[in-house]
């Protein structure tokens, strides 16, 4: 706990100091999750951030601490990037789901109207899309679009807090949003009209999966339909991205049938990142099989599921799952 961290300061000092890091827990916690796409990493980073600001403390503890602590979690998350890259992943990688509706992680550094800086809203930037489409940049390009376009900081202030020259955050910008434009072209709407349609589309696609009606299934699937699983290499999945509707219903059907002569999982809706998605509990399949999973979709230009997302492995199921710790 960071209660028991010293500093060679005074008790008092410290204490102040603890109760003013606080209030940016959840910003810090934001930034993070965005750079490395795992709550769970998000959680480190901010106990890292902080025990920084303990042990080795800012030169001026009388300036304001939030411009600081963006500074030290922005570079400890790009030093975190570039370890994870330069890792071979087991298979697909998602991110990890994070329940939003109270708006978890989703505080702005700035004002609370946008800037005209600001691409990207809060959910936007936590959705999976978007998340994904980031995997595509740098390290740098990521931490430079993300506080520059998300966080809203000026080309000095996203200068300083990551140690680049002002040229430098201006070229890894041009890079990082040249890097997005296939993104940007087809950018989902998240408006309520929106989030109506993922959970209807969410629903039909259970129903039909559930009844066994794989026909109903490839009613609902867009003809490009992909399965994307992400097991972590902890248990059972395809490694492998499934394409094509009929492909895709048949191993979803496929996969719930084998709980026939058994107790089917539960399914409870939720918003994760910003949209509908389900999780799914009591997949009792055998050892080495997930038990737990959160599932999410993305939807086509007319409005059939794009992408089924799951999320299998264990340890990005804890921000909506804490006792699989």
């Amino acid at each position: 706990m960071l209660n028991n961290v010293t500093s060679g300061q005074g008790s008092s000092e410290r204490r102040i100091a603890s109760a003013e890091l606080d209030q940016h827990r959840r910003l810090i916690w934001g930034l993070g999750y965005r750079m490395l796409g795992s709550a769970a990493d998000a959680d480190d980073l901010v106990q890292e951030t902080f025990v920084r600001a303990l042990e080795r403390p800012p030169p001026d503890v009388s300036r304001p601490m939030r411009p600081w602590l963006v500074r030290v979690a922005a570079n400890l998350a790009r030093d975190r990037l570039r370890a994870r890259k330069a890792q071979s992943y087991p298979g697909q990688w998602l991110p990890s789901p994070i329940p939003t509706a109270g708006g978890h992680g989703l505080e702005s550094l700035g004002d609370p109207a946008p800037g005209p800086e600001v691409r990207y809203g809060a959910l936007e930037s936590v959705s999976f899309a978007f998340l994904r489409a980031l995997e595509a940049l740098s390290p740098q390009q990521r931490a430079v679009l993300l506080l520059r376009d998300v966080l809203d900081l000026s080309v000095r202030e996203t200068s300083a807090a990551l140690d680049l020259s002002e040229a430098n955050v201006k070229v890894s910008l041009h890079r990082a949003r040249r890097a997005m434009s296939s993104y940007d072209e087809a950018r989902p709407v998240l408006d309520a009209p929106q989030r109506q349609a993922i959970e209807q589309a969410l629903a039909q696609l259970f129903s039909c999966v559930v009844s066994g009606d794989v026909d109903g299934v490839v009613r609902v699937l867009d003809e490009k339909c992909e399965h994307i699983a992400d097991s972590g290499g902890k248990v059972h999945a395809s490694r492998r991205v499934l394409a094509g509707a009929l492909r895709v219903a048949r191993f979803l059907v496929g996969v719930t049938k084998k709980h026939v002569g058994a107790k089917l999982p539960s399914a409870r809706f939720v918003e994760l990142n910003g949209v509908p998605g389900v999780l799914i509990e009591g997949m009792a399949l055998g050892d080495g099989f997930a038990e737990r999973a959160a599932t999410m979709v993305e939807l086509g230009p007319d409005g059939r599921v794009l992408r089924v997302y799951q999320v299998l492995a264990p340890r990005k199921l804890l921000a909506v799952w804490p006792d699989l710790e």
